[in-house]
Protein backbone atom coordinates (compact mmCIF):
# COMPACT_ATOMS: atom_id res chain seq x y z
CA UNK A 1 0.00 0.00 0.00
CA UNK A 2 1.37 3.32 -0.89
CA UNK A 3 0.30 6.01 1.54
CA UNK A 4 0.43 10.33 -0.30
CA UNK A 5 2.08 12.65 2.21
CA UNK A 6 1.64 16.26 2.18
CA UNK A 7 4.85 18.47 2.08
CA UNK A 8 3.72 20.11 5.61
CA UNK A 9 2.66 16.64 7.22
CA UNK A 10 6.61 15.31 5.96
CA UNK A 11 7.94 18.27 7.93
CA UNK A 12 5.55 17.41 10.82
CA UNK A 13 7.09 13.49 10.93
CA UNK A 14 10.57 14.87 10.74
CA UNK A 15 10.12 16.60 13.49
CA UNK A 16 8.45 14.39 15.59
CA UNK A 17 11.62 11.88 14.55
CA UNK A 18 14.00 14.51 15.55
CA UNK A 19 12.55 15.09 19.16
CA UNK A 20 12.22 10.94 19.45
CA UNK A 21 16.06 10.47 18.33
CA UNK A 22 16.87 13.32 21.20
CA UNK A 23 15.37 10.27 24.07
CA UNK A 24 16.42 7.29 22.14
CA UNK A 25 20.21 6.25 20.53
CA UNK A 26 18.25 3.65 18.93
CA UNK A 27 17.17 4.77 15.03
CA UNK A 28 13.36 5.78 14.25
CA UNK A 29 11.60 3.40 12.38
CA UNK A 30 10.64 5.79 9.67
CA UNK A 31 8.98 5.43 6.15
CA UNK A 32 11.09 6.93 3.00
CA UNK A 33 9.23 10.07 1.29
CA UNK A 34 10.31 11.81 -2.31
CA UNK A 35 8.60 15.32 -2.94
CA UNK A 36 9.05 17.32 -6.53
CA UNK A 37 9.05 21.06 -6.39
CA UNK A 38 8.58 22.67 -9.67
CA UNK A 39 10.02 26.86 -10.01
CA UNK A 40 6.42 27.72 -10.07
CA UNK A 41 6.26 26.68 -6.27
CA UNK A 42 4.21 24.03 -6.83
CA UNK A 43 4.82 20.60 -4.44
CA UNK A 44 3.56 17.80 -5.84
CA UNK A 45 2.29 15.48 -3.74
CA UNK A 46 5.31 12.85 -1.55
CA UNK A 47 4.81 9.14 -2.14
CA UNK A 48 5.78 6.88 0.57
CA UNK A 49 5.62 2.95 0.26
CA UNK A 50 3.84 0.92 2.44
CA UNK A 51 4.53 -3.06 2.35
CA UNK A 52 5.51 -3.29 -0.87
CA UNK A 53 1.91 -2.11 -2.53
CA UNK A 54 0.93 -0.67 -5.85
CA UNK A 55 -1.36 2.08 -5.15
CA UNK A 56 -0.08 5.20 -6.50
CA UNK A 57 -1.48 8.36 -7.05
CA UNK A 58 -1.05 11.26 -10.30
CA UNK A 59 -0.58 14.94 -9.36
CA UNK A 60 -3.34 17.28 -10.38
CA UNK A 61 -3.24 18.52 -13.80
CA UNK A 62 -3.09 21.68 -13.27
CA UNK A 63 0.21 21.32 -11.46
CA UNK A 64 1.38 19.40 -14.02
CA UNK A 65 0.56 22.21 -16.68
CA UNK A 66 1.75 25.14 -14.86
CA UNK A 67 4.94 23.03 -14.31
CA UNK A 68 5.08 22.00 -18.18
CA UNK A 69 3.67 25.22 -19.76
CA UNK A 70 6.80 27.87 -18.86
CA UNK A 71 9.35 25.08 -20.10
CA UNK A 72 7.16 25.24 -23.17
CA UNK A 73 7.39 28.37 -23.78
CA UNK A 74 10.80 29.29 -23.20
CA UNK A 75 12.05 26.01 -24.78
CA UNK A 76 9.52 26.14 -27.64
CA UNK A 77 7.90 29.30 -28.48
CA UNK A 78 10.53 31.65 -27.40
CA UNK A 79 13.39 30.24 -29.47
CA UNK A 80 11.24 30.23 -32.96
CA UNK A 81 10.50 33.96 -32.15
CA UNK A 82 13.91 34.83 -31.53
CA UNK A 83 15.07 33.01 -34.62
CA UNK A 84 12.30 34.80 -37.14
CA UNK A 85 12.81 37.98 -35.56
CA UNK A 86 16.26 37.82 -36.59
CA UNK A 87 15.80 36.55 -39.78
CA UNK A 88 13.16 39.22 -41.14
CA UNK A 89 15.78 41.90 -39.70
CA UNK A 90 19.58 40.77 -39.78
CA UNK A 91 19.17 37.56 -42.39
CA UNK A 92 20.13 34.02 -42.13
CA UNK A 93 23.08 34.16 -40.41
CA UNK A 94 22.28 36.87 -38.08
CA UNK A 95 19.23 34.45 -37.18
CA UNK A 96 21.59 31.80 -36.74
CA UNK A 97 24.01 34.29 -34.62
CA UNK A 98 20.51 35.10 -32.13
CA UNK A 99 19.27 31.51 -31.95
CA UNK A 100 23.29 30.54 -30.39
CA UNK A 101 22.79 33.54 -28.38
CA UNK A 102 19.58 32.61 -26.84
CA UNK A 103 20.76 29.27 -25.61
CA UNK A 104 23.86 30.25 -24.02
CA UNK A 105 21.99 33.62 -22.45
CA UNK A 106 19.74 31.21 -21.06
CA UNK A 107 22.44 29.20 -19.66
CA UNK A 108 24.41 32.39 -18.20
CA UNK A 109 21.19 33.81 -17.17
CA UNK A 110 20.87 30.27 -15.01
CA UNK A 111 24.26 30.88 -13.90
CA UNK A 112 23.95 34.17 -12.88
CA UNK A 113 20.66 33.55 -11.11
CA UNK A 114 22.16 30.52 -9.05
CA UNK A 115 20.24 27.76 -10.48
CA UNK A 116 21.49 24.76 -11.63
CA UNK A 117 22.32 24.14 -15.37
CA UNK A 118 21.68 20.93 -16.12
CA UNK A 119 23.45 18.38 -18.48
CA UNK A 120 20.79 18.28 -21.23
CA UNK A 121 20.79 22.15 -21.16
CA UNK A 122 24.49 22.64 -21.86
CA UNK A 123 24.04 19.37 -24.64
CA UNK A 124 21.60 21.45 -26.52
CA UNK A 125 23.98 24.34 -26.60
CA UNK A 126 26.76 22.40 -28.39
CA UNK A 127 24.10 20.93 -30.83
CA UNK A 128 22.76 24.33 -31.99
CA UNK A 129 26.07 25.67 -32.46
CA UNK A 130 27.24 23.05 -34.86
CA UNK A 131 23.94 22.91 -35.88
CA UNK A 132 24.08 27.14 -36.92
CA UNK A 133 28.12 26.18 -37.94
CA UNK A 134 26.64 24.09 -40.51
CA UNK A 135 23.93 25.42 -41.76
CA UNK A 136 26.31 29.12 -42.09
CA UNK A 137 28.90 27.19 -43.98
CA UNK A 138 26.55 26.15 -46.54
CA UNK A 139 24.59 28.80 -46.37
CA UNK A 140 21.02 27.13 -45.98
CA UNK A 141 18.35 27.47 -43.18
CA UNK A 142 17.09 23.86 -44.43
CA UNK A 143 20.41 22.56 -43.15
CA UNK A 144 19.84 24.49 -39.31
CA UNK A 145 16.23 22.60 -39.46
CA UNK A 146 16.75 19.17 -40.75
CA UNK A 147 19.15 18.23 -38.53
CA UNK A 148 16.80 18.15 -35.41
CA UNK A 149 14.21 16.79 -37.24
CA UNK A 150 16.25 14.14 -38.34
CA UNK A 151 17.19 13.25 -34.39
CA UNK A 152 13.43 13.60 -33.69
CA UNK A 153 13.24 10.60 -36.35
CA UNK A 154 15.48 8.24 -34.62
CA UNK A 155 13.97 8.91 -31.11
CA UNK A 156 10.30 7.71 -33.13
CA UNK A 157 12.41 4.83 -34.06
CA UNK A 158 13.80 3.99 -30.42
CA UNK A 159 10.52 4.15 -28.81
CA UNK A 160 8.78 1.81 -31.68
CA UNK A 161 12.04 -0.65 -31.50
CA UNK A 162 11.24 -1.03 -27.74
CA UNK A 163 7.73 -2.57 -28.27
CA UNK A 164 8.81 -5.96 -29.53
CA UNK A 165 11.97 -6.05 -26.94
CA UNK A 166 9.27 -6.03 -24.60
CA UNK A 167 11.33 -2.99 -22.76
CA UNK A 168 9.18 -0.15 -23.27
CA UNK A 169 10.71 3.30 -23.52
CA UNK A 170 7.85 5.05 -21.83
CA UNK A 171 8.61 3.38 -18.83
CA UNK A 172 12.20 4.54 -18.83
CA UNK A 173 11.12 7.87 -18.65
CA UNK A 174 8.55 7.53 -16.52
CA UNK A 175 10.60 6.42 -13.86
CA UNK A 176 13.58 8.93 -14.98
CA UNK A 177 10.94 11.47 -14.41
CA UNK A 178 8.33 10.65 -11.81
CA UNK A 179 8.81 9.21 -8.08
CA UNK A 180 6.47 6.39 -8.32
CA UNK A 181 7.51 3.27 -6.50
CA UNK A 182 8.85 -0.31 -8.24
CA UNK A 183 6.31 -2.23 -7.61
CA UNK A 184 3.97 -0.08 -9.20
CA UNK A 185 5.82 -0.66 -12.24
CA UNK A 186 6.39 -4.55 -12.07
CA UNK A 187 2.36 -4.92 -12.19
CA UNK A 188 1.64 -6.46 -15.56
CA UNK A 189 -1.32 -3.89 -16.11
CA UNK A 190 1.29 -1.37 -16.01
CA UNK A 191 3.88 -2.75 -18.34
CA UNK A 192 1.52 -3.45 -20.77
CA UNK A 193 -0.01 -0.01 -20.70
CA UNK A 194 3.74 1.58 -21.15
CA UNK A 195 4.09 -0.59 -23.95
CA UNK A 196 1.01 1.19 -26.11
CA UNK A 197 1.84 4.36 -25.06
CA UNK A 198 5.64 3.66 -26.36
CA UNK A 199 3.81 2.74 -29.79
CA UNK A 200 1.69 6.10 -29.52
CA UNK A 201 4.63 8.00 -29.13
CA UNK A 202 6.69 6.75 -31.75
CA UNK A 203 3.31 7.31 -34.02
CA UNK A 204 3.00 11.05 -32.76
CA UNK A 205 7.05 11.48 -33.39
CA UNK A 206 7.43 9.92 -37.13
CA UNK A 207 4.02 12.23 -37.91
CA UNK A 208 5.91 15.10 -36.65
CA UNK A 209 9.04 13.94 -39.01
CA UNK A 210 7.00 13.87 -42.07
CA UNK A 211 5.02 16.81 -41.89
CA UNK A 212 8.22 18.74 -41.12
CA UNK A 213 9.64 17.53 -43.96
CA UNK A 214 7.35 18.03 -46.05
CA UNK A 215 7.28 21.57 -45.22
CA UNK A 216 10.91 22.15 -44.85
CA UNK A 217 11.01 21.16 -48.47
CA UNK A 218 7.84 22.66 -49.87
CA UNK A 219 7.33 26.15 -48.08
CA UNK A 220 9.34 28.94 -46.60
CA UNK A 221 11.33 28.89 -43.91
CA UNK A 222 8.86 31.80 -42.10
CA UNK A 223 5.65 29.52 -42.84
CA UNK A 224 7.68 25.78 -41.76
CA UNK A 225 8.74 28.19 -38.41
CA UNK A 226 5.21 29.16 -37.51
CA UNK A 227 3.02 25.91 -39.06
CA UNK A 228 5.46 23.18 -37.85
CA UNK A 229 5.49 24.95 -34.30
CA UNK A 230 1.80 24.84 -34.01
CA UNK A 231 1.57 21.30 -35.11
CA UNK A 232 4.14 19.75 -33.16
CA UNK A 233 2.14 21.56 -30.20
CA UNK A 234 -0.60 20.16 -30.98
CA UNK A 235 0.23 16.50 -31.70
CA UNK A 236 1.98 16.70 -28.40
CA UNK A 237 -0.93 18.30 -26.33
CA UNK A 238 -2.42 15.03 -27.86
CA UNK A 239 -0.20 12.68 -27.30
CA UNK A 240 0.00 14.53 -23.65
CA UNK A 241 -3.79 14.00 -23.26
CA UNK A 242 -4.21 10.58 -24.61
CA UNK A 243 -1.31 9.38 -21.86
CA UNK A 244 -2.43 11.53 -19.18
CA UNK A 245 -6.28 10.19 -19.50
CA UNK A 246 -4.93 6.83 -20.22
CA UNK A 247 -2.74 6.46 -17.09
CA UNK A 248 -5.40 7.86 -14.84
CA UNK A 249 -7.80 5.09 -16.28
CA UNK A 250 -4.76 2.83 -15.27
CA UNK A 251 -4.21 4.12 -11.88
CA UNK A 252 -8.17 3.20 -11.52
CA UNK A 253 -7.74 -0.31 -11.88
CA UNK A 254 -4.30 -0.98 -10.23
CA UNK A 255 -5.46 1.11 -7.02
CA UNK A 256 -8.58 -1.07 -6.73
CA UNK A 257 -6.71 -4.25 -6.83
CA UNK A 258 -5.94 -5.04 -3.14
CA UNK A 259 -2.08 -5.07 -2.03
CA UNK A 260 -0.22 -8.53 -2.22
CA UNK A 261 0.23 -10.69 0.50
CA UNK A 262 3.46 -10.05 2.36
Amino acid sequence: MVRIVTPSQAMQQSMHTDRGAQHSMEPPATTPAVSAAGPSGATAAAVVAEGGGHHFELPRIRALLLHALPRFAEGVVAPVAVFYAALALLGLNGALAAAVAWVYGGIVFRYLRGHPVSGMLMLAAVGVTVRAALAAATHSAVVYFLQPTLGTLMVSMAFLASVPLRRPLAMKLARDMVPIPEAFFRHDKVHQFFLRISLLWSMVLFVNVALSLWMLFNESIGTYLWLRTSIVAGLGALGVGVSVLGFKRLLRHVNREPAPAA
